[in-house]
């Protein structure tokens, strides 16, 4: 008898410790070892193996998946073996530890190597302090990145938001509203390369002289005017902007559909209302939509400055930031894969990272209110 109380007391006693916080931490940290170990000795089998290149692909494929899925199978039934108080209280960590497990893997960890490598020289060989954040902050190539990325910033973001606005606005009175969307909504399905090479078509000028025929689409247009063709990419500053364009051309769509939706969602009975006191569509637009909706708007806002402060693929296929038109995230490239200096390029990519955190931050805040307002 004595014994089988003693039994019950220690059951009692590991589902106490299962339950208490070092144990779900535990549990957490043991499900995505087990996944990592497994996937790990099956990458180093797959990579071993003397077989055609489809069947490894498909043999990874269902390894990856299946083993996870088995192993959260597994999990998820022993935790629900426990009783159900506990089982609640374990099943979400479960969960949770890979997901924390993987974004440590792909974020933190790089993030760390990044910094630590931002003080070394370009070899990674030995510490130089802080010489290459004053070359990133002091370096007349540099400050020409941070000038122009305050110009996609501002004036990308502000035409971007400000024209997706207009369109919401004026698309949401209009029986073609789908239509008009969809029109403007459409280069949001083209890669940025692919929106690169557009426009680089647009913008394309041949040259001057006998038989020179231009393809350019813009200075078409001009020829036709009777105007002289221009080398549109070189002309600085002005290049800038033009590729400043092909930003707003993709993101107006995004900031229209978000923004769409917040007006409709505004109530009807106070834009009847503030009509029947004798205010004007213009004064209830700014006095009641645009207040309505103003979390959506620091969203969206929020959301395509941080696409212009990390913007690459645009000026790398445009004009690979020559001519006045570098940005921070291609120097990063030239830094790493051109010149070959791992030390620069790591306190380039913190310098940008230092630069997002902020508005991320934001971004996280306002979606908070936003979801203790519901």
């Amino acid at each position: 008898m004595l014994n089988t109380k003693n039994t019950q007391n220690e059951k009692i006693g590991v589902i106490q410790w299962f339950s208490s916080t070092l144990g779900q931490i535990l549990i957490s940290l043991f499900v995505p070892a087990v996944t990592f170990l497994v996937l790990w000795q099956g990458f180093l089998f797959l990579s071993r193996a003397q077989a055609p290149q489809i069947i490894l692909v498909l043999v990874a494929i269902i390894w990856g998946v299946g083993g996870v899925a088995l192993l959260y199978l597994v999990a998820n039934w022993l935790v629900l073996k426990l009783p159900l108080v506990w089982s609640k209280r374990l099943q979400p960590f479960v969960f949770v530890g890979p997901a924390i497990a993987i974004m440590g893997w792909f974020l933190a960890i790089p993030v760390v190597r990044s910094l630590i490598a931002s003080f070394q020289n370009n070899l990674s060989t030995e510490f130089v302090g802080l010489q290459n954040y004053v070359f990133a902050f002091t370096d007349p190539r540099m400050l020409e990145t941070f000038r122009n990325n305050l110009l996609w910033l501002v004036f990308g973001t502000g035409f971007s938001v400000g024209l997706g606005l207009l369109v919401a606005v004026l698309a949401d009175r209009s029986k073609f509203e789908v239509i008009y969307k969809s029109i403007i909504f459409t280069p949001m399905a083209i890669s940025f390369v692919g929106a690169g090479v557009i426009w680089k078509f647009i913008y394309t000028f041949k040259g001057t002289g006998v038989g020179i025929q231009e393809i350019g689409l813009l200075n078409a247009i001009l020829i036709a005017l009777g105007g002289t063709p221009q080398p549109w990419l070189t002309l600085a500053p002005w290049n800038n902007f033009l590729l400043i364009v092909i930003m707003v051309w993709l993101q107006t769509g995004y900031a229209m559909v978000i923004i769409s939706s917040a007006i409709k969602g505004v109530p009807a009975e106070l834009l009847e209302a503030a009509r029947i006191d004798g205010a004007s569509e213009v004064r209830a637009f700014f006095s009641i939509t645009v207040p309505y909706i103003k979390g959506t708007l620091i969203t969206v806002t929020t959301t395509i400055v941080i696409f212009s402060l990390k913007l690459f693929d645009i000026v790398r296929v445009m004009t690979g930031g020559n001519n006045g038109t570098n940005v921070i995230a291609n120097e990063f490239y030239l830094q790493m894969f051109t010149y070959n200096h791992a030390g620069r390029a790591s306190a380039i990519a913190i310098v940008l990272l230092l630069a997002v955190t902020p508005v991320i931050i934001n971004n996280l805040k306002q979606f908070n209110k936003e979801r203790k307002g519901f």
